[in-house]
């Protein structure tokens, strides 16, 4: 059944994206911080019981309604994976944006690319303007945030739907990754938040990063990859998607600074291999996303297939 539910949920997110701004987001951002000012007293302890109570709170009651409509008819426990998989993952959360800058290139409006990105980088990065920024720049950083994005909202939720039973894996990935970025103040409240979105992550970065490097070109990846650990960068969850997908893609991808740490730590053979993001790396990144959903995909479909046979 959850592989099937995968399918479904994928294509009703092609057919019908869920916007950014959807009502069930914004009810659980509204309940975290609804919870943070009542528990918030700036100690670490109050951030722990915080994220306990919201999560451990939300993963109880989902479990509660998969048990009574399991209870009820398996075509509704059904419906409710696909329910829940298409409110926490799909392409469609990120990638209009990316194509919005793509096709401003292609037609020449380097003005347009910019106030894109800008609106897309800006949530995250209320600091990030584009104005002074190249072609060149541009194509690194939407692409670096598209593989980074890809990761959050499509092989992160995925992999934990597959490794925790029922319809919990993608809500507690979502969950902790919404927290951490929502209670990520210089504090000590925020903290526990951070911390278990790296734990909750820390799996699904190497098996995104490996699925980069499988589908793309594995030895540069390898390289890659091997300069991250080298700098010391190798568990920034960023650093580490950034390092395998653009060495999958042969581009350098990171900040002039991290990409030379990491050249120095993968050897003089990496160093040569990546190339500066120009407007077809843009194209060549939508590839590898698209290669590594059909590779996870697949081996989910033969887990499913022999799952089957052993019975």
């Amino acid at each position: 059944m959850g592989f099937v539910a995968l399918i479904f949920a994928f294509l009703i997110e092609q057919a019908r994206p869920l916007g950014r701004g959807n009502a069930v987001h914004r009810l659980i951002g509204d309940a975290a911080d609804l919870l943070r000012g009542v528990t918030d007293a700036g100690e670490r302890r109050h951030g722990v019981l915080g994220w306990i109570v919201l999560v451990g709170g939300l993963l109880l009651l989902l479990a509660v309604l998969e048990w009574l409509l399991d209870a009820l008819h398996p075509l509704a426990v059904f419906g409710f994976h696909v329910l829940v998989l298409y409110l926490t993952l799909g392409f469609r959360q990120f990638s209009h944006a990316f194509t919005s800058v793509q096709l401003a290139l292609v037609a020449g409006d380097v003005d347009e690319a910019r106030r894109v990105l800008q609106r897309w980088l800006q949530p995250e990065k209320p600091d990030f303007y584009a104005d002074e920024l190249s072609v060149s720049d541009i194509c690194r950083l939407a692409i670096s945030h598209a593989l980074v994005a890809s990761h959050r909202h499509v092989f992160g939720p995925m992999f934990w739907y597959v490794l925790l039973p029922g319809a919990s894996g993608p809500v507690l990935y979502r969950m902790a990754q919404m927290l951490a970025r929502r209670w990520a103040l210089d504090d000590q409240y925020g903290r526990f938040a951070e911390r278990a979105y790296r734990w909750i992550d820390w799996l699904p970065t190497r098996l995104s990063a490996a699925g980069f490097a499988v589908v793309g070109s594995f030895e540069d990846a390898i390289y890659a990859w091997r300069g991250a650990l080298a700098a010391g960068t190798g568990n920034d969850q960023r650093a580490l998607l950034l390092a395998a997908g653009g060495g999958a893609l042969g581009m350098r991808l990171a900040d002039p600074g991290l990409q030379a740490q990491w050249n120095q730590g993968a050897g003089q053979e990496f160093d040569s291999a990546g190339a500066e993001p120009g407007i077809d790396g843009l194209q060549s990144a939508v590839g590898l996303v698209w290669r590594s959903v059909v590779l996870w995909i697949a081996l989910y479909a033969m887990l499913t297939v022999a799952s089957w046979l052993g019975r």
